[in-house]
């Protein structure tokens, strides 16, 4: 498999509240950040996607005094898992994580701020109506493919997939370069919605 120059790799959500020891933490999700680091250098399109809500998000249970995290209610988009709060703006659990190193990386594309809608795709907020401008500015670049690395595999980056898919591009997600919740079974689930989808489903060593 080879990398050409109509490919970007899209790092999605490598923040501090994702890893250990932050405020929705994904198991292991520390441990990718040297992979990260060594697959970017192989490209020269990277795009990072960062998680940013403002403070009183919907999608925190939080906002809703009767629920607890991980109830899953409807919002009036569809149904929304409740998450503990997380990368807040401005503070240091919606950082990136400070090991990662990207100086080429050429675009930060921030998600979730809408107070109302929740998004865990980079493409596409989770109204599934309202667009983050990714695909737009991927094909004014000339990219017709993007490889996908981050967390969590199971929600924001199956949806990013998903939604690249859609969106006309092909699409791979690098297994190993990923950590998921595996939420009631989610991890299962993503992997067989890619599939069907038409995402490739990669090892890192495929690409380096």
């Amino acid at each position: 498999m080879s990398i050409t120059p109509r490919s970007a790799l899209l790092v999605i959500d490598v923040q501090n509240d994702f890893i250990p020891g932050g405020q929705l933490p994904v198991p292991e999700g520390d441990r990718i950040v040297p992979l990260v680091n060594d697959l970017a250098r192989q490209f020269k399109q990277v795009v990072i996607a960062q998680d940013w809500h403002p403070a009183g998000h919907a999608s925190f249970a939080s906002s809703h005094p009767s629920h607890k995290p991980y109830d899953v209610i409807q919002l009036p988009y569809g149904e929304q898992t409740l998450w503990p709060d997380h990368c807040v703006q401005a503070t240091r659990g919606a950082e990136l994580h400070p090991e990662l190193n990207l100086p080429h990386a050429q675009l930060i594309i921030r998600k979730g701020c809408n107070p109302d809608i929740d998004s865990y795709s980079a493409f596409l907020e989770a109204d599934r109506v309202t667009t983050t401008g990714l695909a737009g500015y991927l094909k004014e670049r000339g990219i017709d493919t993007v490889y996908m690395v981050g967390l969590a595999l199971d929600f924001c980056v199956m949806f990013s997939a998903l939604d690249a898919r859609a969106a006309g591009f092909n699409a791979f997600v690098v297994l190993d370069a990923c950590r998921a919740i595996d939420l009631n079974g989610s991890l299962t689930a993503a992997i067989e919605q890619m599939q069907v989808a038409g995402v490739g489903l990669i090892h890192s060593t495929e690409l380096l």
